[in-house]
C-alpha cells in the first residue's frame, strides 16, 4: 500500500527518460577522422633522404653561383659609384663656382627664382631590375617640359643664370644615379648575407646530416641483409643436419628389418652350422 501510494502521489511525478546521446553531438576533430601513422621501410627512407641529399647538393650549388653573381655584380656597381661620386663631387664644385658668378653679376636672385618656380623641372621615375632574383630600385631622373624661364625683375646676369640652371641641373642627374646605385648596394649586400648563410647552412648541417643519415641507414640495411644471410644459413643447416638423421635413421630401419628376416646372417652362417 505505501508503495502504491508513493507512486500515486502527485509530488512524485516520473521525469521524462533522458534522450540517448546522440553519436553526433560530439563529433571528433578533422585531423582525427582519418589520422593514420604512415610507416616507412628502411630501403624507403634511404632513398628519401637519398632524393633528399640530391635537392640539398642542387639547392647549395644553384645558391653558389647566385651568391658568386651578385657578388661580381656588387663589385661592378662599387666600382660605379666610385666614379660617380667623383662626377659629384665636379659637378658640385662647378654648380658653385656658376652660383658665385650669379651673385656676382646679378646679386640676390633668391627672390626672383623663388617666385619663378612654378612646378618642378624633373622628376624621378622608379623601375625595378631584377639581378639573379633580387628585385633592386632604379631611379632616373626625368625632364618635364616647360616654358623658358622668366628673368624679369632682374637687371642683368641672365647669361650667368642660365649657366647655373644647367649645372646644377647635371648635379642633380648624377645625384638621382648615386642615389640610385646606393640603394641598389644595400639591397644586394644584405642579398649577398642572407645567400652566404643559406650556403653556410647547406655546406655545414644540412648536408652533412643528410650524409650521416644514408650512411647509417646503409649500414643498417648491410646488417640486416648479413643477419638475414646468416639466418638462411643457419636454416639450411638444420634442414641438412634433420635430413641426415632421417636418412641414417632409414638406414638403421632398413638394417634391423634386414636382421629380422633372415636371423641367420647374423650368427655367421645358416641352419647348416647349426650342432643338434
Amino acid at each position: 500500500i505505501c508503495r502504491s501510494a508513493f507512486a500515486a502521489s502527485p509530488t512524485r511525478a516520473q521525469s521524462p527518460p533522458a534522450p540517448a546521446p546522440s553519436a553526433t553531438s560530439y563529433p571528433l576533430p578533422k585531423h582525427f577522422a582519418r589520422a593514420r601513422p604512415e610507416f616507412l621501410t628502411p630501403l624507403a627512407r634511404a632513398q628519401l633522404m637519398k632524393t633528399k641529399l640530391v635537392g640539398a647538393k642542387k639547392g647549395h650549388s644553384l645558391l653558389k653561383k647566385k651568391a658568386d653573381a651578385l657578388t661580381a655584380r656588387l663589385r661592378k656597381m662599387l666600382r660605379n659609384i666610385l666614379e660617380v661620386k667623383e662626377e659629384m663631387g665636379k659637378s658640385f664644385k662647378l654648380g658653385n663656382f656658376a652660383l658665385a658668378e650669379v651673385k656676382y653679376a646679378a646679386g640676390d636672385i633668391k627672390p626672383a627664382v623663388i617666385e619663378g618656380v612654378g612646378s618642378a623641372q624633373k622628376k624621378v621615375e622608379i623601375r625595378v631590375d631584377n639581378i639573379a632574383g633580387v628585385k633592386v630600385p632604379v631611379f632616373k631622373a626625368v625632364d618635364v617640359e616647360i616654358e623658358g624661364a622668366d628673368y624679369t625683375g632682374l637687371s642683368k646676369g641672365g647669361q650667368q643664370i642660365t649657366k647655373a640652371r644647367e649645372t646644377f641641373a647635371k648635379a642633380v642627374d648624377v645625384l638621382v644615379q648615386l642615389a640610385s646605385l646606393q640603394t641598389s648596394f644595400v639591397i644586394l649586400d644584405e642579398a649577398i648575407k642572407v645567400t652566404n648563410r643559406r650556403v653556410n647552412a647547406l655546406d655545414t648541417v644540412v648536408i652533412p646530416r643528410i650524409t650521416n643519415t644514408v650512411a647509417y641507414i646503409k649500414s643498417e640495411l648491410d646488417e640486416l641483409e648479413r643477419e638475414e644471410f646468416f639466418r638462411l644459413k643457419r636454416s639450411q643447416d638444420k634442414k641438412k643436419a634433420i635430413l641426415a638423421a632421417k636418412e641414417a635413421a632409414e638406414e638403421a630401419a632398413k638394417a634391423e628389418a634386414a636382421a629380422i628376416a633372415d636371423p641367420g646372417s647374423a650368427l655367421g652362417g645358416g641352419e647348416a652350422d647349426v650342432i643338434y
